[in-house]
């Protein structure tokens, strides 16, 4: 008997947030924005998890070094995994480094990583994608499930 498919539809939100700590002669500055993860239609039914990717697009002046950015648990209590929410109920997925989805994003904590670019050039813009995966099988009601995620950069 086929199983109707389900769509719960995902929005990931990922709110910014910049942490200052320049003390250098030549103030260093930075900036940070992102666009969103968004899952888009996940079905309950589907063998394969549900991918989808973001983007942190970041920007220094001032001679900035040493970046180390990093992202929240957003709403979790941990970062494996990180869960959405609807109402009460809740879904599992994470954020990653890398494309094969093998380095989970965060603050370098409880087995995550986070991003160290190499020096950036002033007033330059760079792009780091953030990968996102949500776990294959999950029975979840229907619904809109959101997290929102804190992006930082510390210099």
């Amino acid at each position: 008997m086929n199983q109707p498919s389900r769509p719960i539809v995902v929005v990931l939100g990922v709110i910014v947030a910049a942490l200052l700590s320049a003390t250098r002669a030549e103030a260093a500055s930075c900036t940070i924005s992102t666009t969103a993860v968004s899952f888009g239609a996940y079905d309950v039914f589907g063998a394969p998890a549900t991918d989808s990717t973001g983007t942190l697009t970041y920007r220094c002046s001032g001679s900035a070094t040493n970046l180390v950015i990093t992202l929240s648990k957003g709403s979790s209590a941990t970062f494996n995994p990180r869960t959405m929410t609807n109402g009460t109920d809740t879904m599992s997925y994470n954020l990653y480094r890398n494309a094969a989805r093998s380095v989970i994003w965060g603050d370098g904590t409880g087995g995550t990583q986070s991003v160290q670019p190499a020096n950036p050039n002033n007033n330059q813009n760079y792009v780091r994608t953030i990968y996102g995966r949500i776990p294959a099988s999950q029975d979840v009601s229907a619904g809109a499930y959101t997290d929102t995620i804190t992006a930082i950069v510390n210099y």
